[in-house]
């Protein structure tokens, strides 16, 4: 099944908020191999004038993808998720993401297209504070691989 175009436009509203703790910020900086004390230590975030500890860029990957799961399993769109590879990620920062911050993610459906065989889409997530302060847009690709003629 082929996605459909209908949904270019389509938002889905945020779900619950996303605290964001130091310790998540340590554990997925970890992960990554990012080594930025700013990330891990707060006196060092302190002397470069941040709140708290400062998220990795890609930090916001974590709220946007789930965020996103409405959008991709809604079955009106058409989206063979069992065929998904993530095929682009970029994000744009109006301010970096730090511990304490209380966010929530509205996700729009920005591009539907196929090409070769492959049904693609784009999203973008918007994050923004409870409070309505707008900190990132993480705009994702998604790639359904298509199925192989075999005749």
């Amino acid at each position: 099944m082929a996605v459909n175009p209908e949904y270019v436009g389509r938002t889905y509203p945020p779900g619950p908020a996303y605290l964001v703790g130091r310790e998540k910020i340590r554990e997925f900086a970890m992960a990554i191999g990012d080594l930025n004390p700013a990330c891990h230590d707060v006196a060092a975030a302190h002397a470069l004038g941040y709140p708290d500890l400062v998220a990795p860029p890609t930090f916001p990957v974590v709220m946007a993808m789930k965020a996103a799961t409405a959008a991709v399993k809604d079955p009106g769109l058409g989206l063979d998720y069992t065929r998904v590879v993530h095929g682009e990620q970029r994000f744009a920062y109006s301010r970096p993401v730090v511990a304490g911050d209380e966010l929530v993610v509205t996700v729009t459906i920005e591009a539907v297209r196929t090409m070769a065989g492959n049904d693609m889409v784009t999203t973008r997530g918007d994050v923004t504070t409870v409070a309505g302060e707008h900190v990132v847009s993480a705009t994702t690709l998604l790639i359904s691989r298509g199925v192989e003629d075999d005749s």
